[in-house]
C-alpha cells in the first residue's frame, strides 16, 4: 500500500489512502518467550477448566508458583481469544405474561404542535450532596 521509494511522501501516501500515518510506522512487538509459556498453561488450564475467568486462572497459576496478575492474564486471554464460558443472563426473550403494548402512533402522520405527547417515568434517586445538608444533620 505505502511504497517508501515513491516520489510522493509517505504522510500525503498516508492521507490519500486515508490511514494514520501512526499505522504506517507500526511494528507490533513480538510475544515474550515468557508469555508463550503463560499462554499455553493458561490454554491447558481453559480446557481442563472452561469456565475459569481471569481470577480462577490467576489463582491456579500462583498455585503453581507462577507470579501473575489479574490484568496480565486477562490481556493474554484477550490476545488468545479464550474467554470464560458461563451463564448470560437471558434479557431478549419476554417473561410469560407480560402484555406487549400495541404502538398507536404508528401509521400516524405528526403535523402540528400538541398533537403527540409523551412521558418518561424514569425515577434517578438525588446524590446526598445535592440535597440539603440539613436532611443528614451536617450543619
Amino acid at each position: 500500500m505505502i511504497d517508501r521509494t515513491h516520489d510522493l511522501s509517505i504522510a500525503r501516501q498516508a492521507k490519500v489512502l486515508n490511514i494514520s500515518r501512526g499505522s504506517v510506522y507500526y511494528k507490533p512487538r513480538p510475544v515474550s518467550a515468557e508469555d508463550l509459556v503463560l499462554m499455553r498453561r493458561i490454554d491447558e488450564l481453559h480446557l481442563e477448566y472452561p469456565f475459569a475467568g481471569s481470577r480462577m486462572l490467576r489463582d491456579f497459576l500462583n498455585r503453581e508458583g507462577v507470579e501473575i496478575g489479574r490484568r496480565h492474564v486477562t490481556t493474554l486471554m484477550k490476545r488468545m481469544g479464550v474467554e470464560a464460558i458461563y451463564r448470560r443472563p437471558n434479557t431478549s426473550k419476554p417473561a410469560l405474561g407480560n402484555k406487549i403494548y400495541p404502538y398507536l402512533l404508528r401509521g400516524l402522520k405528526v403535523d402540528r404542535p400538541n398533537q403527540v405527547w409523551a412521558m418518561d417515568i424514569t425515577y434517578s434517586a438525588p446524590r446526598p450532596e445535592k440535597l440539603g445538608r440539613h436532611l443528614f444533620g451536617m450543619h
